[in-house]
């Protein structure tokens, strides 16, 4: 297994958009593992594999307190979703910058597992919140785009003098 390297916004390349996996294979599983290694050692909760420049549809999610209950979402599908909440969110791509997101509160999902096998969740919570942030993320969006062009604006600006400042 192996730690990837987590790209940070506003890179360009969080904006791709990830093709469907064709066939749930030994290198997907691979991807899976790193991806799940990569998210725990983070720490995080969630990872989708375009945060680590694999535009795939595959997704990574633990919001389980002792990190041990990983749901692999391959080729993930939002069938319905239904009421709205406000929840704080965060992410890897965009560390250390935690902000109100409106969403659904319930989603249903279909997905492929680890082994390819098609499966529906339904989520709620936290949960929700997660799978809709990764799915996001599949389709080139951050968190970030949901708020007031002035807030992005703010963040953009703090995360590239924090760079400056690392360099």
């Amino acid at each position: 297994m192996a730690i990837l390297q987590i790209l940070h916004y506003p890179d360009e390349r969080l904006h791709k958009i990830a093709v469907p996996v064709a066939d749930v294979d030994d290198s997907i599983r691979k991807l899976v593992r790193d991806m799940a290694e990569t998210m725990y050692a983070a720490p995080g909760i969630g990872l989708a594999a375009t945060q680590v420049d694999v535009h795939r549809q595959v997704i990574v999610i633990d919001s389980s307190e002792a990190k041990n209950d990983l749901l692999v979402l391959i080729n993930p599908q939002i069938l319905s979703c239904d009421g709205m909440q406000e929840y704080e969110e965060g992410c890897l791509s965009v560390p250390g910058v935690y902000e109100k997101v409106k969403r659904p509160e319930r989603v249903t999902v279909t997905a492929l597992d680890a082994e390819g096998r098609l499966f529906t969740l339904e989520a709620a919570g936290l949960l929700a919140v997660c799978v809709q942030h990764e799915i996001d993320h599949l389709k080139g969006k951050v968190f970030v785009e949901y708020l007031s062009q002035l807030k992005q604006g703010r963040i953009k600006h703090k995360l590239k003098k924090r760079l400056r400042e690392t360099m």
